[in-house]
């Protein structure tokens, strides 16, 4: 199976995306991860990227595309993968198709995780992170015993910049307007399946599962 992943900031992806590949036996392939192999092992690609990183610049689309051809050629994706983080927007959708094409390869579904905005504004403008031992805790679904501070090294907690409402709906409104396109592109392909993302992890998954199971084969 080769599956892409897609859905909003605060919407799971992360984590669904690990139990999704573990279970199916296939290779969770994310950018962030493609990024940290190739710059801590001074790859031509990770020394490229890691200019652009220390300059604080995007790294551009044509680097980030070429770290991912380089990753899907690799043996162990290829009896299938999930990607996660990747496309991001249309043009890299296209030049996704082109890569697969190459390998003799196509997706088999889009799995979009769908989340109510304001969902997402709760989810992440409630974390609080420990500036001691950066542990992550949540003021409604994993609040600490003393407010403000960390149950594990007694530090203080505190709130991200990026996890500021007027931020997180911000974030909202970039992805909704890259990926918007994304989304009917997929659609369009007759590839794109949508779950509910809300709820325990434990049922997000299931759900994600059972709406793959047509596609195993």
């Amino acid at each position: 199976m080769r599956i892409v992943l897609v859905g909003p900031p605060g919407a799971g992806k992360g984590t669904q995306a690990h139990f999704i590949a573990s279970h199916l036996a296939i290779p969770r392939i994310s950018t962030g991860d493609i990024f940290r192999y190739n710059v801590a092992n001074n790859t031509d690609l990770g020394v490229k990227a890691k200019e652009y990183m220390d300059r604080g610049d995007l790294v551009p689309d044509e680097v980030t595309v070429a770290m991912v051809r380089d990753r899907l050629a690799e043996s162990d994706a290829k009896a299938g993968f999930l990607l996660d983080g990747f496309p991001r927007n249309l043009p890299q959708a296209d030049t996704l198709k082109k890569i697969l094409a190459e390998l003799d390869q196509r997706l088999t579904v889009v799995l979009e995780l769908v989340v109510d905005e304001d969902e997402v504004v709760r989810r992440l403008s409630g974390r609080r992170t420990c500036r001691r031992c950066q542990r992550v805790w949540h003021v409604l679904y994993e609040p600490p015993t003393v407010a403000g501070v960390c149950d594990d090294c007694g530090g203080e907690l505190f709130q991200r910049d990026d996890d500021k409402e007027e931020v997180i709906r911000h974030r909202l409104e970039v992805y909704s307007s890259q990926t918007s396109p994304l989304i009917a592109f997929y659609a369009d392909e007759g590839i794109l399946v949508g779950i509910d993302a809300t709820g325990p992890v434990e049922e997000v998954t299931a759900r994600a599962l059972s709406a793959l199971q047509p596609y195993v084969h």
